[in-house]
């Protein structure tokens, strides 16, 4: 047992965590006041039933002996209730359960993430039901097929095994899979009232919320790519590395595009920004020198600047931009590592640029439109059945007057109340 590297792990599942009232408050500050709760709650929701689904039968679906060899799903029955979790393995490196943990935020977090696309308008228990179907149908079987190794006597999934591809925390897994996921709800769900293709939507209530959403996800993002390395030794060191410098220069990047496309550059498009770099650097973060990690997060942010206007030319109407963001940056991300990796990096394959030629792009190409297909078509069967069934929208005056009010009776913020003082009233002046 490494106790150094478990101790990382220990601090980068912590770090994770964080994430998870990071991407809260990132979210919760770009949606109305009137919808901050709701869009809080549907991130708490979904990352406490995405646990329990975890604890229950995920991680055993996701990380068990592949179903008859195939690399498609895990077998549920080898880790169920997490039987053998917990026993101590004097021959690991790091205990199961650290890792079973880290990757339980992982699964919470791709769901959470599929939220931010579909505020003021689901109701919340139909986005609970989904949320639970979701990660079943969809999160486990993908998490199969690209985080889960072969190992001795175990088959692990396709993506990574037979296919080869590279994706070093979860570029296809988690931002693919969640940005292609909300793409389908979206289409079922349909537009908010009143939306247009071009400047309908709410404006963000609150900025400094989003930019402390935004620090948040950035500090935890360490623990997520840096934690994927099982080590604290010097891939973890690298992959740090190069997410700090893909984030910063994706954050530039994209506050190049509004300079230019708008003539100014925002907070919001600097939070956006240092998001799309993050979301880019995730599958590369283990393959690019601190070089191509530059090149990789301007790219990233640049794209994924111009990508969250393709809603108003197709009108879709993704709230926050988690198809702009996620889908597109993952995709950019996944792809350059086809064109950017180095041997001298801990995934030790060359890319295109490097004299890799071709086949590993080729390789990420299938692995990045596999997932994008998968999440799309299951989804949409999801959102479709449960819209038949349960309705996943709420009615129009509930839309209207704000979700927070009406499916959690609070608000966000006191604005009704008369200040109250504690000065003493004066008595009112003897007659004569």
């Amino acid at each position: 047992m490494d106790t150094g590297s478990t101790a990382w792990m220990l601090a980068s599942t912590a770090l994770v965590c964080l994430m998870v009232p990071g991407l809260a408050l990132f979210y919760g500050g770009m949606v109305a006041a009137k919808s901050v709760l709701n869009m809080i709650m549907m991130t708490f929701g979904s990352v406490a039933l995405v646990g329990c689904i975890w604890v229950v039968y995920g991680f055993s679906a996701a990380f068990g002996d592949s179903i008859g060899g195939a690399g498609l799903l895990g077998d549920v029955s080898e880790f169920f209730g997490m039987s053998g979790v917990i026993a101590d393995d004097p021959k690991a490196v790091i205990p199961l359960s650290v890792f079973a943990a880290f990757q339980a935020l992982f699964a919470a977090l791709t769901a959470a993430l599929i939220c931010g696309a579909i505020s003021d308008r689901i109701k919340f228990g139909a986005w609970m039901a989904f949320s639970g179907i979701w990660v079943t149908l969809v999160y486990l079987p993908v998490a199969h097929w690209v985080f889960a190794f072969d190992g001795k006597g175990v088959t692990g999934g396709w993506i990574v095994n037979k296919l080869g591809a590279i994706d070093y925390a979860g570029g296809t897994a988690v931002h693919i899979n969640s940005g292609a996921a909300a793409l389908a709800v979206i289409l079922v769900l349909g537009r908010r009232i009143g939306w247009q293709k071009k400047g309908g939507q709410e404006r963000p209530h609150n900025l400094p919320l989003v930019m402390l959403g935004a620090g948040l996800l950035w500090f935890g993002w360490f623990g997520f790519n840096g934690g994927s390395a099982l080590s604290s030794g010097n891939a973890a060191s690298v992959v740090v590395l190069n997410t700090f410098t893909a984030t910063c220069s994706a954050m530039l990047g994209w506050l190049l595009v509004e300079k230019v496309r708008d003539g100014h550059s925002t907070t919001l498009g600097a939070a956006s920004g240092a998001i799309a770099g993050l979301v880019a650097i995730t599958p590369s973060c283990g393959a690019v020198s601190p070089v191509g990690a530059l090149a990789l997060g301007a790219v990233g942010g640049a794209v994924c600047a111009l990508a969250v206007g393709l809603k108003y030319r197709f009108g879709y109407d993704d709230s926050l931009d988690v198809v702009g963001i996620h889908l597109v940056g993952g995709l950019t991300g996944t792809l350059l590592v086809g064109v950017l990796a180095t041997s001298d990096a801990p995934n030790g394959v060359d890319g295109l640029l490097y004299g890799g030629g071709f086949s590993l792009l080729g390789k990420q190409a299938v692995g990045a439109f596999a997932v994008l297909a998968y999440s799309f078509a299951v989804t949409w069967l999801i959102a479709k059945v449960l819209d038949k069934t349960m309705g996943l929208r709420v009615r129009p005056e509930v839309e209207q007057e704000g979700v927070d009010v009406h499916l959690h009776a609070e608000s966000a913020y006191d604005l009704t109340h008369p200040p109250t003082t504690t000065s003493p009233v004066p008595e009112p002046a003897a007659a004569g």
